[in-house]
């Protein structure tokens, strides 16, 4: 028995249709398709098989969704390992 996803009512199914179709990003577009049709009444698994994931992996966009917008279904890169040397001793070593 899932629970009904609840997105943010700031957007409907025609914007997050609109969203996709601007997107130059094919993981945001799959994103916002499979989210679109929730605001269309899918039900979560219907969804995600719109988007070709499992069912957590919707309510996972939708937690995306729902903080920071279209945005937030972009993927973005890790930050990486910081650098051993801080960045003053890095540069005062290549200056010498």
């Amino acid at each position: 028995m899932g629970s009904a996803l609840q997105l943010q009512t700031d957007f409907v199914s025609d914007d997050l249709r609109k969203a996709a179709w601007l997107s130059k990003d094919t993981v945001q577009t799959r994103r916002l398709l499979a989210l679109e049709q929730t605001y269309d009444g899918a039900t979560p698994s219907e969804a995600a098989r719109v988007g070709g994931v499992t069912v957590q992996i919707v309510r996972d966009w939708v937690e995306r969704f729902n903080a920071h917008g279209p945005e937030g279904l972009l993927n973005v890169k890790a930050p990486g390992k910081r650098p051993r040397m801080r960045t003053r001793f890095l540069k005062r070593s290549i200056f010498e």
